[in-house]
């Protein structure tokens, strides 16, 4: 399962969260650490390079994508190469609604689209779509046409 995907800033400000089977209680250690694990480990990273780390029974892969750090959180069948397909699809997915790699204002100003995309990749903990133009169908509220 997909426990949790998160979008923060440079100065490590959440600006989304998807939380997923998480308790309550626990997001908010969860939220810390990841911000602390990026602050530690993305300075110098270039674009898209992928992080991976381990933390009890959970992997954690994570990038930078322009100004903005994107943490995917997963367990069982969802292993660190699971999830760098995840947050391939995910920042193919920010890439495209933004035209580029975003800067935190162009990020923020499509924020309503990023949330409909990562809604569309990720439903209920489960990798859902990962095929760019049905992604980009979804989200323009247009049924899908299969072939």
């Amino acid at each position: 399962m997909i426990l949790a995907v998160l979008f923060a800033n440079s100065e490590g400000n959440i600006l989304i969260e998807r939380f997923h089977g998480v308790p309550a209680e626990e997001r908010l250690h969860w939220r810390s650490f990841l911000v602390k694990l990026g602050a530690d480990n993305l300075k110098g990273v270039k674009n898209e390079e992928l992080l991976v780390a381990c933390h009890k029974s959970v992997y954690i892969v994570y990038t930078v994508l322009g100004d903005v750090s994107i943490y995917v959180v997963g367990k069982d069948e969802y292993d660190e190469l699971a999830l760098s397909e995840v947050i391939f699809v995910i920042t193919s997915a920010v890439k495209d609604v933004c035209g580029k790699p975003p800067t935190e204002r162009v990020f923020l100003d499509k924020y309503g689209r990023i949330c409909l995309c990562l809604d569309e990749i990720v439903w209920k903990g489960y990798l859902e779509n990962t095929e760019k133009d049905r992604i980009r169908r979804l989200t323009r509220m247009k049924p899908p046409t299969e072939f």
